[in-house]
């Protein structure tokens, strides 16, 4: 299948009360992890890729790995842009080939991330793109950008219904108490706030940092509206854990196949568990 907009599959999973997983791909054995657990377990899934990633990888690299995996697993696959800082940056990702984009604004003033998203809603409709929003700050590590998490700061719902009121988002992350990265204890979610903006808008709300957080914790986000949920940190710790493991045992080994296979099937079981969790199997 050819990428598809994430509009493909989440006005189902609003309405059908699970959630499709973003896992971040970083280079190709993340890709191929992804796309295989999401093929055995017949699930659409959303490649994310960071600004970051994009440096790492190159954007035309990008598109070529996540064109391969839709076209081998035969799903409805997005190619996302994760945090696009500026109108720019998510262009460049339409025309080489991203079928969604995120625009984060929540750097800007409410009023100003209004305008900046609703440009890029505008440019990404006439080109079947769909596009993400952000409200509030999340706080944790992505990319270079860490935001403490006393300085983070949670959506207000009145803010988020008129904030994809006025957009159009297909879309909205909203910040409820999650972070990029892994815990240090147990995250504190307002199911409050995203039940309130759920219930008051038609699109899905998208929940960041979704690695760590307990499972009841995800089961809960969903029913209270949640209709994507974002992953990396947990296949980032599972592939450099089993690649520690594999030198470990082989201080001889300089083949990269042979510890980047057993980093790719790590992430395999990480991406599989959470599909279970999220409740997209079979859903594809």
């Amino acid at each position: 299948m050819p990428l598809v907009s994430m509009n493909e599959f989440l006005p189902k999973a609003k309405a059908n009360k699970f959630a499709v997983g973003q896992f971040n791909m970083n280079n190709l054995e993340f890709a191929q992890a992804i796309a295989q657990a999401a093929k055995e377990l017949n699930s659409p899934f959303i490649f994310g890729v960071s600004e970051g990633a994009l440096k790492y990888m190159g954007i035309e690299y990008t598109v070529a790995i996540a064109e391969a995996a839709a076209k081998q697993s035969g799903l409805p696959v997005a190619l996302h842009l994760d945090h696009g800082s500026t109108f720019e940056v998510a262009m460049k990702c339409i025309r080489a080939g991203f079928s969604s984009v995120m625009f984060d604004g929540s750097h800007h003033s409410y009023e100003d991330n209004i305008r900046l998203t609703k440009e890029v809603v505008k440019a990404a409709r006439a080109m079947g793109v769909s596009v993400e929003g952000e409200l509030g700050t999340i706080g944790g590590v992505e990319d270079d950008i860490s935001v403490d998490e006393a300085d983070a700061n949670l959506a207000k719902p009145e803010e988020a219904i008129r904030f994809y009121e006025e957009t159009g988002v297909d879309c909205l992350a909203i910040a409820v108490g999650t972070a990029h990265g892994m815990y240090a204890g147990e995250p504190n979610i307002r199911f409050d706030i995203i039940e309130k903006v759920a219930s008051a808008i038609p699109v899905p709300v998208v929940l960041h940092g979704g690695s760590g957080v307990p499972d009841e914790m995800i089961r809960k986000s969903i029913l209270a509206g949640v209709g994507k949920i974002n992953v990396n940190t947990e296949n980032q710790v599972a592939c450099t854990e089993a690649i520690r493991e594999a030198l470990a045992k082989d201080a001889k080994v300089y083949d990269p196949r042979k510890y980047l296979t057993p980093a790719r099937q790590a992430m395999v079981e990480v991406v599989k568990s959470k599909i279970q969790l999220f409740g997209s199997a079979n859903q594809a």
